[in-house]
Formats: C-alpha cells, sequence, structure tokens
C-alpha cells in the first residue's frame, strides 16, 4: 500500500507473467498500494522466482503483493480480505488473469491466521491499515504459521527492531525507508540468527 497523499486508481504487476497488468484500487480509506519501487525491492530481496511456495496475502487489499508473487511462480497465493466489494474485485481480477494459483477469502485476517494451522506458508505479506494499531497482533498471528525459516514481509509506518521481533521468534533480514512507509523482510529464527544477518537499507538496490 502507499503514503499519504494522491493515490493511484489502478497499479501494475512488476514481474512475472502477469508482468503490466493492471490491478485497480479502488478509494478506501487505509488503502495504501505498495509503491512500484519498494515492490521492486522486496521481490529482489525474494528472488524473482517463487516457484513451489505458499504465500498468504493477509491484508489483500488491491491484492499487489500477492498477485505479484503468483507472477512469479509461487503454488498457493491466498488473499484475505474482510471488505466484501474488494474481495469481489479481487476475484474477478483472478478470473480476468486466469489466475488457479491465486485464491480469495473474505475473512478478518487475524482471526482467520489465529484459527490457520501452523507451519502453513513459506512467505506471509503483512500491509494493515497504518492507523488500525495490527503490526504486533498480526506479527504474533503469522509468526507460527511460517515453515522453519519462512519469511514475513512487514510493511509499517515505523521501523521494528530486535526488541520487538525476538519475542515472536523472527529476526531481521532486510529494512528499507521510502518516504514514509517502512519495509521490513523477516525471517522465522531457528535459532542461527547473528546481527551480521541485519541489513539496513536507504533506498532500493
Amino acid at each position: 500500500m502507499s503514503p499519504p497523499g494522491r493515490l493511484p486508481h489502478e497499479v501494475r504487476i512488476i514481474g512475472g507473467q502477469w508482468k503490466r497488468s493492471k490491478l485497480p484500487v479502488p478509494d478506501r480509506p487505509g488503502l495504501r498500494p505498495t509503491p512500484d519501487r519498494v515492490r521492486e525491492t522486496l521481490f529482489n530481496w525474494l528472488g524473482q522466482d517463487l516457484t513451489g511456495w505458499r504465500c498468504l496475502d493477509a491484508f489483500a487489499g488491491s491484492g499487489a503483493l500477492g498477485f505479484e508473487a503468483g507472477s512469479r511462480g509461487a503454488a498457493e497465493v491466498l488473499l484475505l480480505e474482510r471488505e466484501r466489494d474488494l474481495a469481489r474485485r479481487l476475484e474477478q481480477s483472478c478470473e480476468r488473469l486466469h489466475a488457479a494459483t491465486v485464491r480469495v477469502e473474505c475473512a478478518d485476517a487475524l482471526a482467520w491466521m489465529r484459527r490457520c494451522a501452523p507451519g502453513r506458508f513459506e512467505l506471509v505479506f503483512l500491509d494493515p491499515p497504518f492507523d488500525a494499531g495490527l503490526f504486533e497482533p498480526a506479527l504474533a498471528a503469522a509468526a507460527p504459521l511460517l515453515v522453519p525459516d519462512g519469511l514475513i514481509y512487514l510493511e509499517a509506518d515505523r521501523a521494528f527492531d530486535a526488541a520487538v521481533l525476538a519475542p515472536l521468534g523472527l529476526a531481521l533480514q532486510r529494512h528499507l525507508r521510502a518516504t514514509s512507509v517502512h519495509a521490513h523482510l523477516l525471517r522465522r529464527d531457528t535459532g542461527g540468527y547473528t546481527a551480521a544477518a541485519i541489513h539496513s537499507e536507504g533506498s532500493p538496490r
């Protein structure tokens, strides 16, 4: 989702089989499509090929993150969106793209994650509304869903450090600040984490 100011009415998928395909961005409070340059950096971090990955886009909104993962070969992408109108738009995008590996569920993300079986996903995207107080609860709910060494992408209005992440069993791998957006790539900590693994970046590579 994107910083305050004038928001786009559509975003483009930037890589993979659906590259340049457009996704609509309805005018909704808290709906901020992740900026193109941040998404580009994120998928540089992850690698361009996500073949076989199972991914959860927990606060889907426009679906830009989840569709980007599906475009790059993810075996399964689940988009969670609690607003029915937005969920229907996501389903329409699935149909238009013939996105057989992408599924939409109209559900509250926190409630869904709290009842989900553990060890379910290689990658979870967390991009909740910045003013909803959901960052810590979402991290706590998402962490158990990861396979060993699984990843969480967190987009927030501030930086998260080891004091918050370590009790959740998460370690910071990458961090980027782009204007008011802080992008974090977090790894499930299986005990081999050291401070040398942390990379903090001021601009995309």
